[in-house]
């Protein structure tokens, strides 16, 4: 594939974005849904492809017609198809960049019962995940134990997490799994969205949402995605002056040398798996393990010695955010446009039981754990919570901006607080990274039986000593 094909398929994705950000300003529905524009995109450049408008010009016509494969050409989807892997490990290596991570003392104090809460909610999606595919899926439907971890990698995890794991999937011989994971994903969005706002009108008429200010403590550009005129800012801090290295280019240095930090780790994992117990076992786990994991411990690692070495504080966080959205909408539109709709339609009683199983267990959580796991203003933190685990971290900001506008409750503190001992291991962390390949080394039974007591303990722990509190 030459490099001009390459640069077009970026320049098309750049297209649809746009397209997807008029949308979303123009169109009521998805401004009510809070969606973002690189998921409108994705959606509408899949729509426009070969799975749904090239099927339907070769339903009318016959597949040697020009339009058989879509609007959109071979090349580019094959490009996309390669990003999201790729541009996960720029999201991850970019959390903890340019972040002063405060006391283990203080985020326990603050953020840990929704630490406790999302670590009980994201092991418990294995747990209902597993019981399904054991008992049902994998018995009467002949579906991948593998499945059992989907709703985890795909909830809590997100688009990026989903498509990140696409080597992984092809490796354990779940290749279907990948698109799966990001249909689930968007599912989540959507659920999360729509079934958190009605959770918030619940607790607002029932009297337990106290500071609730409904969709409307959002302003009309809140809604579409406009930052007003008069309350524009800089989108980051200019630490270096251009004339010696642009500010843009030496933050890119930064996220690259965490991602080759992690990939020195998990190189290095894996050489000491097969000098060691995969030698004497046969049993490989860090084979299949991705490297965005691991690029989140090397972005912790840079950070750690900036801090210590560089005096002048040269890694600022707002422009590790645009680097970081900016990789997070191309992986989410790439993801979404590739996604195989014939594989969903094979899979498609899977496909709706572990959203639906997934759905109810994230609503029971919130509705009858999280009132005796959280102390205070369990609504406000624990929709937050809720919001995470059904559909990422953002959503789980927006149902806090609503349930919470005025951040009159420590909800938005100890959610911040919650990420530093939630994101290493669930949501895309390390756990998530080795669920699968633990599976497909000890069965569906034996990660039950583990993630099974893991949920337990969270809960009592959670009930037992922040409950009490």
């Amino acid at each position: 594939m030459s490099p001009e094909q390459i640069g077009f398929s970026f320049i098309v994705l750049g297209f649809f974005l746009v397209i997807g950000k008029w949308l979303r300003v123009y169109t009521h529905i998805f401004q009510k849904l809070f969606l973002p524009s690189s998921i409108i995109a994705g959606i509408l450049a899949l729509l426009l492809g070969p799975e749904i408008f090239g099927s339907i010009v070769a339903f009318f016509s016959s597949e040697e017609h020009v339009l058989s494969q879509g609007l959109i050409p071979e090349h580019i989807l094959q490009v996309w198809g390669t990003l999201p892997g790729l541009f996960i490990n720029v999201v991850f290596a970019s959390l903890f960049l340019g972040t002063s991570l405060p006391s283990i003392r203080k985020v326990w104090m603050v953020g840990g019962p929704q630490v406790a809460m999302g670590q009980m909610v994201s092991w418990g999606q294995y747990v209902v995940g597993l019981l399904l595919v054991i008992l049902i899926l994998t018995p009467f439907f002949g579906t991948n134990p593998l499945a059992g971890a989907l709703i985890e990698i795909s909830f809590v995890g997100g688009h990026g997490t989903a498509a990140g794991l696409g080597d992984t999937f092809a490796q354990l011989g779940f290749a279907e799994g990948a698109d799966l994971a990001v249909g689930l994903a968007t599912i989540g969005i959507l659920s999360g969205v729509i079934i958190g706002i009605i959770l918030i009108n619940w607790g607002a008429r029932s009297g337990r949402a106290k500071h609730v200010g409904g969709e409307e403590s959002l302003s009309s550009e809140g809604r579409n995605g406009i930052v007003e005129l008069d309350n524009r800012y800089a989108g980051s801090e200019m630490t270096t002056r251009p004339e010696s290295v642009d500010p843009l280019s030496l933050h890119l240095a930064y996220v690259g040398i965490a991602i080759g930090i992690g990939f020195i780790l998990l190189e290095g994992l894996v050489l000491l798996e097969q000098y060691t117990w995969a030698a004497w076992t046969d049993v490989e786990i860090m084979t299949y393990i991705p490297l965005f994991p691991l690029a989140m411990v090397g972005g912790i690692i840079t950070q750690g010695l900036s801090d210590r070495y560089d005096q002048f504080k040269l890694i600022d966080r707002k422009t590790i955010n645009r680097i970081s959205g900016f990789s997070l909408d191309v992986l989410i539109v790439s993801a979404l446009a590739t996604i195989s709709l014939s594989v969903i339609g094979e899979n498609i009683v899977a496909f709706v039981s572990l959203a639906v199983i997934g759905i109810v267990w994230n609503v029971f959580a919130f509705i009858v754990l999280a009132p005796k796991m959280i102390p205070s203003h369990w609504f406000e933190r624990g929709i937050g919570d809720f919001g995470q685990g059904t559909g990422i971290a953002a959503t789980g900001l927006l149902l806090m901006k609503v349930a919470d506008p005025e951040n009159r409750t420590p909800a938005l503190e100890g959610f911040g607080y919650k990420q530093i001992l939630f994101e290493p291991f669930v949501g895309g962390g390390l756990v998530t990274a080795i669920s699968m390949p633990l599976i497909f080394q000890f069965g569906p039974v034996a990660m039950l039986v583990i993630t099974s007591i893991i949920t337990l303990f969270w809960l009592l722990f959670g009930i037992l000593y922040f409950g009490r509190k």
